[in-house]
């Protein structure tokens, strides 16, 4: 299954940072149902991603009931995303073929 949106890039400072992008409500109530076909565990969803003409496989990560995008220091340099700017992020569930 495909999806599109638009989502802020933030960034998390934990004990290991990372940029993320949070995936909408509606997106996450129909990534919940094909979530049990998908995992591979610790709710983990692998996803083909694309942001602008930057494609990778990554994996959702369940935060507070939804799930979030990790965008890599790569994509964001490629595409100038910094904290705070909107992205139109792409995602493939299953993550096995390239975003087209």
């Amino acid at each position: 299954m495909e999806f599109e949106f638009r989502g802020e890039v933030w960034f998390w400072r934990g004990p290991a940072p990372w940029h993320f992008v949070t995936v909408p409500d509606d997106e996450c109530d129909a990534i919940r149902e094909l979530a049990p076909a998908v995992t591979y565990g610790w709710g983990m969803i692998p996803v083909a991603a694309r942001i602008g003409s930057s494609e990778w496989t990554t994996s959702l990560w369940p935060k507070d009931g939804g799930y979030i995008v990790p965008v890599k220091s790569w994509v964001r340099a490629a595409e100038g995303l910094e904290v705070g700017d909107e992205a139109r992020v792409r995602l493939v569930v299953g993550g096995a073929s390239p975003v087209e």
